[in-house]
């Protein structure tokens, strides 16, 4: 019966580490979806569900280095804060170009004000 369980939560994990690494790719092509944190997500996933891939992800040539800088020293490059700054900027406009109510810009604005902060007073790699 454990052993089932265990089975079952090695399979839980390792299909989230997945749908993870699915959404980052598409993230890596989309400016409003987000890369690193769901690329650290799926480290996380699959460092609970199989040593081998989660080897392969922290060790891939493109998306390993941003996992092992958060890793080793909470860093973030600082191509990819500009990047996530851009991307920041287009998912506010988008909304406020659409004639959302002010009171939701309000809302959003000071949320993305909050994760800029965050992001850029993170260390650089």
């Amino acid at each position: 019966m454990v052993e089932a369980y265990l089975c079952a939560m090695r399979i839980f994990w390792l299909g989230c580490g997945w749908i993870c690494v699915g959404l980052g790719a598409i993230g890596a092509v989309l400016p409003l979806l987000p890369t690193v944190p769901f690329l650290l997500l799926a480290a996380f996933c699959f460092a609970r569900s199989s040593e081998k891939v989660h080897r392969w992800l922290v060790e891939h040539p493109k998306l390993g280095p941003p996992i092992a800088d958060w890793q080793s020293s909470g860093s973030i490059r600082r191509k990819v804060k500009w990047m996530a700054t851009a991307s920041i900027i287009v998912s506010f406009a988008i909304p406020a170009l659409m004639g959302v109510r002010p009171m939701v810009l309000a809302i959003q604005a000071v949320a993305l004000i909050c994760v800029s902060v965050f992001i850029w007073t993170r260390p650089e790699a």
